[in-house]
């Protein structure tokens, strides 16, 4: 049976990021199917955490054989999540820089002052990495955010999991502690910022072992989110 890889991306990103075309293209040269859903759609003011779950659901029900989920930032967390609703439905995570602390408290990149602003306006802008500009967001993506938590998933699949030590945006040990815990998981932690674009190759390397894929070649298969 061929092996389904879903890259779910970052918050405020996209399927056409660097990272999800360069492990789409090297997993499909391996006859790997490579799906990668737009949590934009249908619209980023309206975007929450529930709506992704239920996107990432919808999308492994329709897989036939192994599922792996490779998570970027957010999409990482996603990827703790999902694997812990579906279970054995997924065989195998990897999770790059996951945002496991994401809208928790004491998070430094929401402060209580700005989301009490958030709140109080109903909205805030945030930098879109798709778009180049400015996005707006509603209140309901932090709110619903808070039903959610990624940090103390209880999940047993196999776990690869890269973080840059100079990562501004999820702490390293943050993340440290999150697989310390759990013996289903290998950390490797990298001299790079959140993006890892200079560990792409090595990332491959240790990907490419994971997943059993050394040495074989297949038929190229594209997939485009049928959502």
């Amino acid at each position: 049976m061929t092996t389904s890889v879903f890259y779910l991306h970052g918050f405020a990103s996209s399927p056409a990021s660097t990272k999800a075309g360069y492990f789409a293209e090297r997993l499909r040269a391996h006859g790997v199917r490579v799906e990668c859903p737009d949590f934009n759609e249908p619209d980023f003011a309206t975007l929450t955490m529930t709506r992704m779950v239920d996107r990432v659901t919808s999308a492994v029900a329709r897989a036939n054989g192994p599922v792996v989920l490779m998570g970027s930032s957010l999409g990482g967390t996603l990827a703790v999540l999902a694997a812990q609703a579906l279970g054995d439905r997924i065989d195998q995570l990897v999770l790059l820089a996951p945002a496991v602390m994401f809208a928790k408290p004491g998070h430094h990149l929401l402060p209580p002052e700005r989301i009490a602003q958030w709140k109080r306006d109903g909205h805030m802008s945030v930098f879109h990495y798709m778009h180049g500009e400015e996005r707006r967001l509603d209140y309901a993506f932090y709110e619903d955010s808070l039903r959610y938590d990624a940090f103390h998933a209880r999940f047993e699949q196999p776990t690869m999991i890269f973080q840059g030590l100079n990562d501004a945006s999820v702490d390293a040990k943050t993340v440290e502690e999150f697989s310390r815990e759990r013996r289903n998981v290998t950390l490797s932690l990298l001299d790079d910022d959140h993006q890892l674009i200079a560990s792409l190759p090595r990332m491959w390397g240790d990907v490419e072992g994971f997943l059993g894929l050394v040495g074989r070649v297949g038929r190229v298969e594209q997939v485009k989110s049928a959502e």
